[in-house]
């Protein structure tokens, strides 16, 4: 297995820089038909179309890495948030509501977000992983919207669930999970000549094409990258 490359770093950057900005874009509620998306859905869908990269090209391991360094990212990024919001403002400045709706997040929103995150991202790169040693390679449009269609609506099901349950109606909860699962999965599908590109070009480039067959697919394993 290959070191951690440019190309690898900078793919790690990306998905951790797609990950943050969806976490403070995604206060923004948006109203589809009577049902809930965030602002997060113009970016978060690329965090799942740059893990299939990850997975296809370098296999679970190193993708399992980058969910972890995510997950630490935007861990300081919050308690980051948290502790500017509560130190004293200067007496002049009129920014403290503004601030604090927009960074300051209740906390189980963020139990929400963190656990629809780790196991939509572990869920999707799992399936995809192995959906590759079962096709033996073949149809790379089957495994990334496979794995995305699994991921994604598990992601949509623990957030909305864990963010809003006793808040929102069945049926709304019910509504707000389709809307933001079929648009997640949606936005792959239109991006998947562009992951076909990159993941042919980094297969090229890195001269890999890992294949997870003997892989323990134990996601707190971050410290064994061949594991």
């Amino acid at each position: 297995m290959p070191g951690l490359t440019t190309r690898f770093l900078v793919i790690t950057v990306l998905f951790v820089t797609c990950l943050m900005v969806s976490n403070i874009t995604a206060v923004k509620l948006i109203d589809v038909n009577g049902y809930l998306l965030t602002g997060a859905i113009v970016i978060f869908p690329v965090s799942y179309i740059i893990g299939d990269v990850l997975t296809e090209v370098y296999g679970f391991a190193k993708a399992r890495l980058v969910v972890w360094v995510g997950f630490g990212a935007n861990l300081l990024a919050v308690m980051t948030f948290a502790l500017v919001g509560i130190l004293p403002a200067a007496g002049f400045w009129e920014g403290q509501a503004a601030f604090d709706t927009i960074l300051a997040a209740t906390p189980r929103i963020l139990v929400a977000s963190f656990l629809a995150y780790l196991v939509g991202e572990f869920a999707n790169s799992y399936i995809l992983a192995r959906l590759k040693v079962i096709s033996a390679g073949r149809m790379l449009w089957l495994r990334t919207i496979g794995s995305t269609i699994v991921g994604q609506g598990l992601d949509s099901i623990v957030f909305v669930f864990v963010a809003f349950w006793g808040i929102l109606s069945t049926d709304v909860l019910i509504g707000t999970i389709a809307v933001q699962a079929i648009a997640k999965i949606s936005y792959e599908v239109s991006a998947t000549p562009v992951t076909y590109a990159v993941i042919s070009w980094l297969k090229r480039s890195e001269g890999i094409d890992h294949y997870d067959r003997e892989t323990r697919f134990n996601p707190f394993a971050v410290s064994r990258l061949q594991d």
